[in-house]
C-alpha cells in the first residue's frame, strides 16, 4: 500500500513537470542562417563561420546569410548553391513581425535542406538578437 501511494505521486509530478516543458519548444525563431561562400554562392557547413562578420559585397571567406523562417524559402543542403534574392548577408535592418528586433538563429538547420519553415534542428545550434548594426 505504502509504494502504491508513492507511485501515484510521483506519477502526478512527472506529468506535471512535462506539461510545462511543453510550451518552451514552440519559440521558433524569425530568421534563420546558413553558412555560405558569397563568391560560389554555395551553402557550406556551419562550423566555418566562426563569427558574426557581415558581407557587403566583397571579401572572401565564409558569412553568415540570413532567411526569414516564414515565407516557405528552400534551404539548399550544404554544398548546394541558394538564392541571393531569398535573404540578406546582413542583420542590422532584420526586424519581427511587430517591427521590433528579429530573433535570429545562427546555424544548426539541416544539412539536407528543406522547408526553412517546417525543417527541424539538427544538432547544434544557437540563437541571439540580430541587434548588432553596421
Amino acid at each position: 500500500m505504502r509504494s502504491a501511494g508513492i507511485t501515484l505521486g510521483l506519477t502526478a509530478l512527472v506529468a506535471a513537470s512535462l506539461t510545462g516543458c511543453s510550451s518552451g519548444d514552440d519559440e521558433k525563431a524569425d530568421y534563420a542562417a546558413i553558412c555560405v561562400d558569397p563568391e560560389t554562392q554555395q551553402r557550406t557547413d556551419d562550423d566555418k563561420c566562426k563569427d558574426d562578420r557581415e558581407y557587403h559585397g566583397s571579401g572572401a571567406g565564409f558569412f553568415w546569410f540570413y532567411m526569414a523562417t516564414r515565407g516557405g524559402f528552400l534551404v539548399p543542403p550544404v554544398g548546394g548553391r541558394y538564392n541571393a534574392g531569398d535573404g540578406s548577408y546582413t542583420s542590422s535592418n532584420l526586424r519581427n513581425s511587430s517591427g521590433g528586433t528579429a530573433t535570429i538563429q545562427r546555424g544548426g538547420l539541416s544539412t539536407k535542406g528543406g522547408n526553412i519553415g517546417t525543417i527541424a534542428r539538427g544538432g547544434f545550434g544557437k540563437a541571439s538578437k540580430g541587434s548588432h548594426g553596421g
